[in-house]
């Protein structure tokens, strides 16, 4: 097919299929994600606008929207897992696949930072002092929920990896016993649960941002809908078009109707309640249209070499970012005070920044492609052996017929 020569994207006529084996506009995504959550955390959230005015102070103030890169991530998931399990339900190792490559992927890295973590905070290297408790807890990835035991949050990324880590325990279950149609009203009544508990517990002045997986799993269950909508009759680019409109268009909406009554600061039961939502209705569509772009002639665009590097990193930046920030405050307050307090003085900040940035991807970059990259070279094996198994079954099943 020859290559369009309009000039604007021609979301219309198809380049390739939507989905594909490899989507490396997702990558891209993954990478602003953790970008969003890397600026967030050695900007607006570390320092805060105080003492600082102009560009500076517009620059901090609007890394502290940051934190939404969690919800991105949460979205992106949802719509990634599901399709891996709706692309797999009917295989006899369905389970066993699915968990042993997830556990490959995930699992290393994960301890391996909570063992680093106990080292260094026994050790005092770090501003978190982790207790024995909340790394029990989080062992068995239950810290989103150590309040509920009387523990604090301790290491604060670490509540969004057990959120995820509860819809792989729970999801692949309810994907394998629901048709494909059925998996998306399930993960619209999730989308309709989840804010009714938050004005639930905004009513009832329970604590509602500390990341229980029942208040927040509705980013997970937008991926989900979205990724069940692309393998049914959704999933052509005029499908995907109007799935990008629609999410986009409702989150609009939803963020100017609900302006009066608290949605961008979640001050107010309303806009409490239905914040998540409209946020993981903008990603929704932004992951719809990510995918129309990169099927156009215009792929280009949300194929950023840049972002996707961050991408493939994303989950070692995301694990291991907040202990750099320690590490980095620990030693610079130790060996050069005068450089310590950086609060107010923006070129410090941006000096800080940098140090841990460096230091940040050069440790994710090493601990992708030396330290987890042997774990996913199993997980590849595990799934060519498994692959092999299946086809000797159908081989001596034919036979037997």
């Amino acid at each position: 097919m020859s290559t369009p020569t309009l000039q604007t994207p021609d979301f219309a006529t198809p380049v390739r299929d939507i989905l594909r084996p490899r989507m490396p506009e997702l990558d891209t995504i993954r990478g602003i994600a953790v970008l969003f959550v890397l600026f967030f955390h050695g900007f607006g959230f570390r320092y805060g606008v105080k003492g600082l005015a102009g560009f500076p102070k517009l620059f901090v103030a609007a890394t502290l929207a940051g934190w939404v890169g969690v919800n991105l991530f949460f979205v992106l998931s949802g719509f990634l897992i599901t399709g891996i399990l709706l692309d797999t339900k009917f295989d006899a190792d369905y389970y066993s696949r699915f968990y042993v490559r997830r556990a490959l992927r995930i699992l290393p890295l994960y301890y391996a930072v909570l063992a680093i973590l106990a080292v260094l905070t026994r050790a005092g290297w770090t501003n978190r002092s982790a207790s024995w408790a909340f790394l029990g807890l989080s062992f068995f990835y239950l810290s989103n929920v150590t309040a509920l035991f009387g523990v604090a949050l301790q290491y604060g990324v670490l509540w969004s990896l057990a959120v995820e880590e509860h819809f792989y325990l729970l999801w692949p279950a309810a994907v394998r016993s629901l048709s494909r149609s059925r998996v998306a009203i399930l993960g619209l009544i999730i989308c309709v649960v989840c804010p009714c508990l938050r004005g639930y517990y905004f009513i009832r002045g329970y604590n509602t941002g500390t990341g229980y997986t029942w208040l927040v799993a509705d980013g997970l269950a937008t991926g989900a809908v979205l990724a069940a909508l692309a393998r049914g009759s959704w999933g052509t680019r005029i499908g995907m078009q109007r799935a990008a409109i629609i999410s986009l268009g409702a989150s609009v909406i939803m963020f100017t109707a609900s302006y009066p009554f608290g949605i961008f600061r979640a001050s107010r039961l309303l806009g409490l309640s239905l914040r998540e939502t409209a946020l993981n209705l903008f990603f929704g569509g932004c992951i719809a249209l990510a995918l129309l772009v990169g099927t156009s002639s215009w792929k280009g665009v949300v194929n950023r070499p840049v972002l996707q590097f961050f991408g493939e990193i994303s989950y070692g930046v995301y694990l291991i970012h907040m202990l750099v920030f320690d590490l980095e405050e620990h030693f610079l307050t130790g060996s050069f005070p005068s450089l310590s307090a950086a609060g107010g003085h923006f070129a410090l900040m941006v000096l800080h920044f940098a140090i841990v940035v460096a230091f940040t991807v050069a440790i994710a970059y090493f601990s992708r492609w030396y330290f987890e990259e042997p774990f996913l070279q199993l997980k590849r094996r595990f799934e060519k052996h498994a692959m092999q198994s299946c086809a000797a079954a159908e081989l001596a099943l034919s036979k037997s017929a």
